[in-house]
């Protein structure tokens, strides 16, 4: 599962990345990612997001790398 004080270690990376000029400093959150809440690490600054158990245990992996890649949208 994903443990969600995650979110807010990779907010505060990716202030202090953005206050230093390291905007193309890559983030990425691997553990417990999936379809319902890539949208938090995302928002909060991850920009390589790891969700295999979430795509490999799916019946329907395509459904969920869109769902995923849609997250990046928001």
């Amino acid at each position: 599962e994903m443990i969600p004080e995650t979110i807010d270690k990779v907010r505060i990376i990716r202030e202090y990345a953005n206050e230093k000029g390291l905007h193309a400093l890559n983030i990425e959150v691997d553990g417990g990612i999936n379809e319902n809440n890539a949208h938090l690490a995302i928002g909060a600054g991850a920009n390589v997001i790891v969700a295999g158990s979430a795509i490999f245990g799916s019946k329907t992996p395509s459904k969920v790398i869109k769902k995923i890649r849609e997250a990046e949208q928001i």
